[in-house]
C-alpha cells in the first residue's frame, strides 16, 4: 500500500452556526482542520496509508487534535509534542452575496515554533511514496520556512514525489516574502497546484485574461501561465481548481491541468454547486483527489476529474474534512449528480 506524508498545521476551528455573523453568535461549532491535515484525511478515506506530520502542545487540546485525525485513520506517529499552544481560526460562514470571513489566532502556535530538530525526516520518508505541503506552512514563521525546506530536501533524498499547493494567505505573509521563499522551494516540486492568483502572488507569473475574483475563466490564460511555470521549474504537472463565484452559496467548480511532459492542456467537467454547505477545505479536497488519481495510475485527465468531483462533494459537507468515500466520488465522475436518496 502506497504511503503519503503531509506536513502542516492542524487548528481548532470555531465557526458561527447557521450562517450567523460573529456579532450575533453566542457560541461556536467546534471542528479541527487545516490544509495538509485535510488532505491527509481524504487520502486515508480513499484507502492510502496517510501520515500527517505536525507539532502540537502536550495538553488536552493537542490530544483532541490527534484524536480527530486518528478517527479517520490518519497516522500520527511522528507528531511532535512541543510548543505552547494549538492554533485557532474563527470562521464566519457567508451566505448569498455575503462572503465568509476568517480570523486567525495562530501566532506562537506549536507548529510555528517547531524546528527541524523536532522531527526525524529520514525515518518519516523512508517508506513514503508521496509528500504534500502547501504555502501556508512556511508562511507561519521563519522557523517554519526552515522546517519546510528540511522536509522537502529529505523527501527528494528518498525519491519521494512532491506536490505543493501554493495557497497564498495574505494574512500570514506578504507576496514579496512568499515569492522569495517559494520560488526557492519549487526545485523540489513535481506537481504544482495553484490558481492564477497564487501563480502571480507566490511565483510572480502575471496572469493573462483570467481573473479568479470575477470568475472570468479564460482558459488560454491558464494554459499560458502553466507553460511558463513548467518551463522555469520543470514541473511534471501544473494544476488549478477553477471557481466561478456567482455568490457565496452558488459556485461553478472545475479544474485544469497542464502535462509538462507532453504539453497537453485539459479542462475538466464543471459542476454547479448550489447551495454550498461549507467551502472551506475545497482546495485541499481537490489536491487530495488529484493525488489519489495519480497514485491510482489514472492518466492525468482522469486524475483531474477525480479531484474535481471529490472537491465538488466536499462543498456539501460541514467542517474542514472531506468525508466522502472513493465510491461516492466515482459515482459522481460517472455522471450521477442527481442527489437522489440511495436505498
Amino acid at each position: 500500500m502506497k504511503k503519503v506524508v503531509t506536513l502542516g498545521e492542524i487548528m481548532l476551528r470555531l465557526s458561527t452556526p447557521n450562517n450567523q455573523k460573529f456579532i450575533q453568535s453566542t457560541g461556536f461549532d467546534v471542528n479541527y482542520g487545516g490544509g495538509e491535515a485535510n488532505v491527509a484525511v481524504s487520502l486515508a478515506n480513499y484507502g492510502y496509508v496517510s501520515e500527517f506530520v505536525t507539532a502540537l502542545p502536550a495538553n488536552e487540546l493537542g490530544d483532541c487534535a490527534i484524536s480527530a485525525l486518528r478517527k479517520y485513520n490518519v497516522k500520527t506517529d511522528h507528531i511532535a509534542r512541543c510548543g505552547e499552544r494549538l492554533g485557532i481560526y474563527y470562521l464566519e460562514t457567508g451566505s448569498s452575496m455575503r462572503p465568509s470571513k476568517v480570523v486567525y489566532d495562530r501566532a506562537h502556535s506549536s507548529m510555528s515554533t517547531a524546528t527541524p530538530a523536532d522531527f526525524d525526516f529520514d525515518e518519516i520518508f523512508a517508506d513514503a511514496d508521496w509528500f504534500h505541503v502547501s504555502g501556508i506552512t512556511p508562511a507561519l514563521s521563519d522557523t517554519a520556512i526552515e522546517l519546510t525546506e528540511a522536509a522537502l530536501k529529505a523527501a527528494k533524498k528518498h525519491g519521494v514525489t512532491v506536490s505543493c499547493d501554493l495557497n497564498f494567505r495574505k494574512k500570514l505573509w506578504s507576496s514579496e516574502k512568499a515569492q522569495k521563499v517559494m520560488t526557492g522551494f519549487m526545485k523540489y516540486v513535481d506537481v504544482c497546484i495553484g490558481n492564477e492568483e497564487d501563480a502571480d502572488l507566490v511565483l510572480g507569473f502575471k496572469p493573462g485574461n483570467t481573473d479568479v475574483t470575477s470568475g472570468n475563466l479564460e482558459l488560454s490564460g491558464y494554459e499560458d501561465i502553466f507553460k511558463q511555470m513548467v518551463a522555469k521549474f520543470g514541473f511534471k504537472y501544473a494544476v488549478s481548481s477553477l471557481r466561478v463565484s456567482h455568490s457565496a452559496s452558488d459556485n461553478g467548480w472545475s479544474g485544469c491541468i497542464y502535462n509538462g511532459e507532453t504539453g497537453e492542456f485539459y479542462h475538466s467537467t464543471e459542476y454547479r454547486i448550489t447551495p454550498i454547505t461549507d467551502r472551506v477545505g475545497g482546495g485541499d479536497s481537490f489536491a487530495a483527489g488529484l493525488i489519489t488519481g495519480l497514485l491510482d495510475g489514472k492518466d492525468f485527465k482522469a486524475a483531474l476529474e477525480f479531484g474535481v468531483a471529490a472537491s465538488a462533494l466536499k462543498h456539501t459537507i460541514p467542517g474542514d474534512f472531506n468525508l466522502v468515500t472513493r465510491k461516492e466520488v466515482e459515482n459522481l465522475c460517472g455522471g450521477n449528480a442527481s442527489g437522489r436518496v440511495q436505498r
